[in-house]
């Protein structure tokens, strides 16, 4: 499995967010007031993911104190790692479009709140691909005195 590169999360946010942009514009009256809970939600998911790192890699690292980690459960973390950020980056261009119409709104409440709840989701899936990254970064194995030979 190749490492996430943050380029193409970056390329994503941004495609999505055009998209979401585009059809938010289109049908902003028939669609539903957005949820406040997904920030709550997604910024615990993005603390569990960055605790997780900072464990995995003490682990790997074989810090005083902390057992071998299984590799099996390392190639699960990398793998929830990788699904987390593009997860995120789709999610998170999804906020941003919504929150790129109704900026132009903000004169209104109901739009100036949803405006705020957007931008505020958007930042939490952002905080959870940056713990999503950090975790597949943990993943990897440290190089050895073996493997650090020249190059």
């Amino acid at each position: 499995m190749r490492p996430t590169r943050p380029g193409v999360l970056v390329g994503l946010v941004v495609v999505v967010a055009l998209l979401t942009w585009m059809v938010v514009r289109q049908f902003y009256a028939d669609l539903p007031i957005v949820p406040w809970t997904a920030i709550p939600t997604v910024l615990l998911l993005a603390l569990g993911e960055a605790y997780s790192a900072w464990m995995t890699k003490a682990r790997l690292d074989r810090k005083p104190g902390t057992k071998p980690v299984e590799p099996l459960a390392v190639a699960r973390l990398a793998a929830l790692a990788k699904a987390s950020s593009y997860v995120g980056a789709v999610f998170g261009g999804m906020f941003a479009g919504f929150a790129l119409h109704t900026v132009q709104l903000l004169t209104r409440e109901t739009p100036r709140t949803e405006f705020f709840i957007a931008t505020g989701s958007f930042l939490a899936f952002v905080a959870l691909i940056c713990a999503a990254l950090f975790l597949e970064h943990s993943c990897r194995i440290p190089e050895g005195p073996e493997d650090a030979g020249p190059r």
